[in-house]
């Protein structure tokens, strides 16, 4: 059966002769691989993106936590010289940094990293 035999509708067949003159040039320039060596080095590429992307977010959980801690221990130090009522306020300051801190999503696929849908 030739695939130009099968029927596509109307509205796909554009798209079915662009993938398949891709695949011809992909072909020509790896005659061993074509597109799937292609696809093979951007499912890569984006599981490398994907590590660094997981490192920065847990950089910045990192910063923000350090830098909660640092103003808790400016707050605990500024409270013992100051009104009750400067403390209360900075208190509720540091935590609403905190809850928003821990409001950050993070979603990192850990089952899936480092294995990439195409590798043979």
């Amino acid at each position: 059966m030739n695939v130009l035999d099968i029927e596509l509708p109307e509205h796909q067949r554009c798209d079915a002769v662009s993938s398949m003159v891709y695949e011809a040039n992909a072909r020509v320039r790896d005659p061993v691989y074509g597109c799937v060596g292609a696809i093979s080095s951007l499912q890569q590429q984006v599981d490398v993106l994907q590590t660094q992307l997981a490192l920065a977010q847990a950089e910045v959980v990192h910063m923000r936590v350090r830098q909660s801690n640092q103003q808790h221990q400016q707050v605990t130090h500024a409270g013992a010289n100051s009104s009750s009522e400067n403390l209360y306020q900075s208190s509720m300051l540091l935590s609403s940094q905190t809850k928003s801190l821990f409001a950050m999503d993070m979603v990192v696929d850990q089952a899936n990293m480092g294995h990439s849908l195409w590798s043979c």
